[in-house]
């Protein structure tokens, strides 16, 4: 049962074929040199004139945000607060709706907290877990029982809920299957549940107690020191107790589980954190206490990428918990070392375009950029504003890949015209403000109303919005070097915005807003409560978030800034293709959900909704397109599936059929078919009488004709030719 891991990765180098390729020319302007080391330590901020702080936007007091003071300890409100965290819905407004931690759902509310082993529901629409209050964990004679909790520590693994009114203290470690909690003077504990309680049967010392209840659910029950319990049909008593107690619910009723947590009960852990120690790897590491050692659980995706050359750990293969998110396996060891195989980041396609292409790129490119007028633009939604700057900014960077640079004037206007604005304060309908109070930026159009620019004023879809404007700022910065070192400090201050790794009390914004460490996607909720917990919608966006970060990077010849969006990205990429592409041979989803989708609609931490928050599910084409746009060269990456990819567009097709569906929609939809049928792509696209405002024909083109007819019926080739000389 006790197995030690041993994976090697597999390098396969394909050959090259011989059919000529014209290579991406040499940048306009050459960027700065690299730093010459490639080590993931925090790199010394850029020299900006004299400054000796990094730049902040105007700072502005909203009066739509929630006010962290009520569940934050004293000391937590002077640093910057997490705004989409896995424990978010414990600080918005009642901090009483439920959110998951793998293996568990947990509730607080009112002095007492709830635990939850979920059960499932599944049908073709949607998936998702239960919550039942299977067990209620409290005090006796509480002298106010409707005290809430307050958070007095929290990392990317684990928070720290401490109840004042009755000295409990709860270690809520995500992918522990134990829960945790230190009672910290002697009081009498309360533990209830909505079900009969069948049985309550205790060891010799009285440290250990099996909970049977009438839902088929065994609970274990592990205690430091001595404690003697009681029970009525729904609730069970103790004496006055101190010590630790540690509670689990026994996976499939199985009697070598017990023995299992049984040899683990006496090891836990009280925090946890996450370190990029090097590219393309994430190391986990818990402060633990007890003796013994620590048993985790992993979700799938961790025991893909978990390495046996950088840790020391074992894998209890046999050792299982369900999960919405696919068996949880137990891990044994206190640090473990997650290693993702790398993905290059490139201004440009990967295999390049064939010349003979290059001649209609051209000509839809000199109508796309006649087509640039940065006073036509209406919209103020820094959304759709940040698409119409990336669009243009593609444009920039496919001229130089044909080598037609007579355009690329007319583009660095309008990326000025459009961008500056922005950075300096001077765009008058909105703008970029500083929000002490979590410490993130806010527009100023969503400084005053929740629902303005997408939630962007309450923290929700920030890398979205965001990343837009790092990729045009990126590619500005890089045809114009000059503007770029002018307006350093404001893009560096977009980027920290959601990939700030800073870990020091007087940084300015929370670490990695967006990214779930231990989930390894981002999520796009910000400050909204909801039951189901955080939420996703767009996987692609939120690569291309850590992907314009990444080509900042090389603009400004910063090397850590280019591992960590490297990094970023190819952890959300392979989450992306692990939770919301779905596959029937993966088995991840119960048959009743594979059948019907391709792809998931809005990914929550509890649910898989194959509806979108735009459009309805049989607007097949809108789910395909939300999960590819923005068009870019790593989009081949993510969809290197090819095999999937044709899955998807055939599942997706026959939606085009319906009245009304956007051309924009379709442009997604033929963008993949070219990645194993070019010429049908291009007649389809060459058709088309609209696209996306993100989009163009020149994208499009350009996409399709950089495709490599070699993967037809493959797995997609390598996205790094490096890999084949790393890990």
């Amino acid at each position: 049962m006790l197995k030690k891991i041993r994976r090697r990765v597999k390098t396969i180098i394909k050959p090259f074929q011989k059919k000529p390729r014209r290579k991406p020319p040499p940048s306009l302007s050459p960027s700065p040199p690299p730093s010459p080391s490639p080590a993931m330590s925090p790199p010394l901020q850029p020299a900006v004139g004299h400054r000796s702080r990094p730049f902040l936007f105007p700072e502005t007091r909203s009066s739509v945000l929630p006010d962290p003071s009520p569940f934050f300890s004293h000391q937590l409100l002077s640093t910057p607060l997490p705004t989409n965290s896995f424990f978010q819905n414990f600080v918005l407004k009642n901090g009483d709706q439920p959110e998951y931690f793998h293996p568990y759902i947990i509730k607080s509310s009112q002095s007492s907290l709830t635990l939850c082993f979920p059960s499932m529901f599944k049908n073709p629409a949607f998936i998702y877990e239960i919550f039942i209050s299977d067990l209620t964990i409290s005090t006796l004679n509480n002298p106010n029982p409707n005290a809430t909790h307050v958070i007095s520590s929290f990392s990317e693994l684990s928070v720290t809920l401490d109840f004042p009114s009755n000295n409990l203290r709860f270690f809520l470690v995500r992918g522990s299957p134990f829960l945790t909690c230190n009672v910290m003077s002697g009081v009498p504990l309360c533990i209830s549940t909505i079900h009969a309680i069948l049985e309550l049967s205790p060891n010799s010392s009285c440290t250990k107690y099996t909970i049977k209840l009438n839902n088929n659910q065994t609970w274990l029950l592990y205690a430091s020191s001595p404690i003697n319990l009681s029970h009525d049909t729904s609730r069970i008593t103790s004496s006055v107790f101190s010590g630790v107690i540690r509670i689990a619910a026994l996976p499939n009723y199985n009697p070598k589980f017990e023995a299992v947590l049984d040899r683990f009960s006496s090891c836990y852990a009280v925090s946890g954190g996450a370190n990029f120690t090097k590219p393309f790897c994430l190391e986990y590491k818990w402060d633990k206490r007890g003796w013994g050692d620590l048993l985790m659980l992993a979700h799938p995706l961790h025991l893909r990428l978990l390495s046996d050359t950088d840790c020391s750990v074992s894998v209890l293969e046999d050792f299982k918990y369900d999960s919405i998110d696919g068996e949880l396996v137990g891990i044994v060891g206190d640090s473990w070392v997650l290693k993702s195989d790398p993905v290059s980041v490139t201004w440009h396609s990967i295999r390049g375009v064939d010349e003979e292409s290059c001649h209609e790129i051209v000509q839809a490119l000199i109508k796309d950029v006649e087509g640039l007028d940065s006073s036509a633009v209406s919209t103020s939604s820094s959304y759709f504003y940040a698409k119409l700057v990336a669009r243009a900014a593609r444009l920039a960077l496919i001229a130089e890949e044909v080598s037609y640079l007579d355009v690329i004037p007319s583009i660095n206007k309008f990326l000025k015209d459009t961008i500056q604005p922005w950075l300096d304060g001077s765009f008058g309908p909105n703008g970029f403000l500083y929000d002490a109070k979590w410490g993130g930026i806010v527009t100023r159009q969503g400084s005053l109303d929740s629902g303005a620019d997408f939630g962007f004023g309450v923290y929700n879809d920030h890398h979205y919005h965001l990343g837009y404007f790092v990729y045009g700022i990126s590619v500005l910065a890089k045809i114009d070097p000059a503007w770029g070192r002018k307006y350093r400090p404001q893009a560096y201050s977009l980027m920290a915005d959601y990939m700030n790794l800073s870990k020091r009390d007087n940084s300015n914004y929370t670490r990695l807003r967006c990214f779930d460490v231990w989930k390894l996607h981002s999520w796009a909720g910000g400050l909204t409560e909801f039951a189901d917990g955080r939420n996703q919608e767009s996987t692609s966006e939120a690569v291309n978030a850590y992907y314009s970060a990444a080509l900042m990077g090389l603009a400004y010849g910063d090397s850590h800034l280019v591992s960590i969006g490297s990094t970023l990205s190819a952890f959300e990429i392979q989450a992306a293709q692990t939770w919301w592409h779905v596959k029937e041979e993966d088995n991840l989803y119960p048959q009743e959900y594979t059948r019907d989708n391709k792809v998931v609609g809005v990914l929550w931490s509890t649910k898989r909704d194959n509806g979108l928050w735009f459009a309805p599910a049989d607007w097949r084409e809108c789910r395909l397109g939300i999960q590819l746009l923005p068009i870019l060269p790593i989009s081949e990456a993510l969809f290197s599936d090819v095999r999937f990819v044709r899955e998807l567009v055939e599942w997706t097709l026959p939606a085009l059929g319906r009245e009304g569906v956007g051309e924009g929609w379709k442009g997604f939809v033929y963008a993949l078919q070219g990645v194993y049928d070019k010429e049908s792509a291009i007649s389809n696209v060459r058709k088309l009488n609209g696209h996306d405002d993100g989009n163009s024909l020149s994208n499009l083109l350009w996409w399709i004709y950089s495709r490599d007819d070699r993967d037809e019926e493959g797995k997609g080739g390598n996205f790094c030719w490096y890999r084949h000389y790393c890990h």
